[in-house]
């Protein structure tokens, strides 16, 4: 009797564990972290907050960030499937897509205000006095859309100007050599170029909802992992509003993460966009209104040559993932 009593204990106890060790929650196979790359720009920094402060895993969701410097190499790996999601400007998506059309855009991560400019030889006193002028940009992306509106704002074309291909980081120098007499940069070159006796002749506040920075996701993200998107697109929004409610203990996380200077980290000439600002950015009877705006660079792109084709506007965009929280709410 003892004996039978035991072994039932026993088997109680076996089923038990067996069950324990096998209940739904154990079963859950982890998924992996989504693997996010950015470029190192303060509007795409948010991630970084929002990874230090936990947001992502209080989401639910492991997220694997990568910050670079070479956009090429940058969209080269995400062509090569190395990333889930990539942080790029709208221009650059646009060219993107043309290559990789089954990819999304799921909100607007900032907007130039002022940070992208064109700085002249101090002689160059207005736009219309860069007729006949050597004018730099990084031709083939969104820097060539930028001066070319620029330019339109003075009834000038691209026609008028002899555009050259120059990086904004080259800009300063080939200033002082007299190998351009104008180009479009940003900071810390504006101040480098400054430094040297140029002058700020236009800037992107003047050409708003023009360049914005992006967050875009895989098609196969999107489809097999809605729910880890959106709770990064939340984790994300959650990391912004923590950031901007503590700027100096946010720019030293950041400081940290990328080993840089905090004194280089500004928001001057950046909106980083919020909940609401996105919102406004999806409503079609919004100035800024983004398939307008894509309108223009595709436009752009296919007279240029850039691309022969670019896939449907409406597949390229997807607002459904931005949900606010609570605090969070316009």
């Amino acid at each position: 009797m003892k004996r039978f009593f035991f072994n039932s204990i026993f088997i109680i106890i076996t089923c038990w564990l067996l069950f324990s060790c096998h209940s739904p929650e154990s079963l859950k196979v982890k998924r992996p972290p989504l693997k996010v790359s950015f470029i190192s720009f303060v509007g795409h920094m948010p991630g970084i907050i929002a990874q230090e402060k936990g947001f992502f895993k209080a989401q639910g969701i492991d997220v694997e960030l990568s910050y670079v410097d070479y956009l090429q190499l940058q969209q080269a790996d995400f062509s090569a499937g190395k990333y889930d999601g990539i942080g790029l400007t709208l221009g650059d998506f646009m060219i993107l897509s043309a290559t990789n059309p089954d990819i999304q855009a799921v909100m607007v991560v900032d907007e130039s205000t002022g940070a992208d400019v064109v700085v002249a030889q101090s002689e160059i006193k207005t736009i219309l006095n860069l007729k006949g002028k050597k004018l730099g940009a990084n031709l083939g992306g969104f820097s060539e859309v930028f001066v070319t509106e620029m330019l339109k704002i003075s009834k000038l074309t691209s026609d008028d100007v002899s555009l050259v291909k120059v990086d904004g980081l080259q800009v300063p120098q080939r200033l002082q050599n007299n190998a351009i007499q104008a180009g479009h940069t940003w900071e810390p070159h504006i101040s480098e170029s400054l430094k040297l006796g140029a002058k700020i002749l236009f800037t992107s506040k003047q050409t708003p909802g023009l360049i914005l920075d992006l967050l875009a996701f895989r098609g196969e993200a999107i489809r097999d992992r809605p729910e880890d998107v959106r709770a990064f697109v939340r984790g994300w929004l959650q990391g912004l509003s923590y950031w901007e409610a503590n700027i100096p203990e946010g720019n030293e996380i950041v400081s940290k993460a990328l080993n840089i200077p905090s004194k280089t980290i500004s928001f001057e000439g950046i909106d980083l966009t919020n909940f609401a600002e996105n919102q406004k950015f999806f409503q079609s009877d919004s100035p800024n209104y983004i398939y307008k705006t894509a309108k223009k660079y595709a436009d752009f792109f296919i007279r240029a040559g850039n691309v022969t084709r670019l896939p449907n506007l409406e597949t390229l965009f997807n607002s459904s993932f931005l949900t606010p929280l609570p605090s969070l709410k316009p």
